[in-house]
């Protein structure tokens, strides 16, 4: 079992994880980022409840946080939908009665450059990406209002900080807005004691890109190539309980004079200029 801190100001709290679902791959035990998240959540004693798209993705992670003797309940949901959202939340709230956390991890990147990129292509990034994080927060904020307290954490992507050098311009955009709105968001709450805050990954190796590279297609193992034969200064790849520990740390009371802030999980690689050492 992977070690997780532990910030006993957690136990007995609520966590609504917006995309707890992660990508099977058989014969492997890694944990997508959002699973990572609540399975972190889950060990400092934190209810869970999550969705997902694809819900036997959801009952998958579902199974293996409560296998760890974790409290976790999961639906399914388009997070692009304000009635899926409104339903999710009113979910949460009635099985638990208070959502203390909420995490915004649900995102997928898709090819393009302005000019090539489709535009449903980037309609349906800006609303997965970011709307998402708009809807679960326009939704959530009134509870934690009323509450007198909560935390938010979106997880964003270092692609909304620094090109990649491949071609994902509304992914990027959408994470670089993300990053934005958490920053204006955490300042208008500020006083309200509910506080956001952004996790930005660099490049792990979750279900999804250990996936590509077992692939058919020999597109999706060239992406694996691309992001596996990489340039981190660290020289390896992240973990997905990177970003959960990072996460972790964000939701919990030890960063509780902290908000509207990023905190970069990319061993190095934003920090770099990229003319070598």
């Amino acid at each position: 079992m992977s070690m997780f801190p532990v910030f006993s100001d957690l136990k007995g709290k609520v966590a609504l994880v917006m995309g707890i679902g992660q990508t099977h791959v058989p014969g492997s035990d890694i944990w997508g980022n959002g699973a990572a998240m609540a399975r972190a959540l889950c060990l400092n004693g934190v209810k869970v409840f999550g969705c997902d798209l694809d819900l036997s993705a959801a009952e998958r992670t579902a199974t293996r946080l409560r296998d760890e003797g974790g409290v976790c309940d999961v639906t399914t949901a388009d997070v692009t939908s304000s009635s899926d959202v409104q339903r999710v939340v009113g979910a949460a709230m009635a099985k638990h009665k208070r959502i203390d956390i909420l995490v915004n991890n649900v995102g997928m990147t898709a090819p393009g450059n302005p000019v090539n990129m489709a535009e449903q292509v980037w309609d349906a990034q800006l609303n997965l990406n970011l709307k998402s994080v708009y809807l679960s927060c326009h939704h959530v904020l009134p509870i934690m209002d009323r509450q007198g307290s909560g935390s938010i954490v979106n997880n964003a992507s270092i692609a909304g900080v620094s090109y990649l050098g491949k071609h994902q311009v509304a992914y990027s955009t959408a994470k670089a807005a993300v990053i934005h709105f958490t920053r204006v968001t955490a300042v208008m709450y500020a006083p309200k004691n509910i506080r956001l805050n952004c996790v930005v990954p660099g490049m792990i190796l979750t279900p999804l890109v250990e996936n590509l590279g077992k692939s058919e297609r020999e597109e999706d193992r060239q992406v694996y190539r691309k992001i596996t034969e990489h340039n981190v200064p660290m020289g390896k790849l992240g973990e997905p309980e990177d970003v959960a520990n990072v996460a972790l740390f964000l939701a919990s009371d030890a960063a509780k004079y902290m908000t509207g802030q990023s905190l970069v999980v990319d061993g190095g690689l934003t920090s770099q200029t990229g003319t070598g050492q």
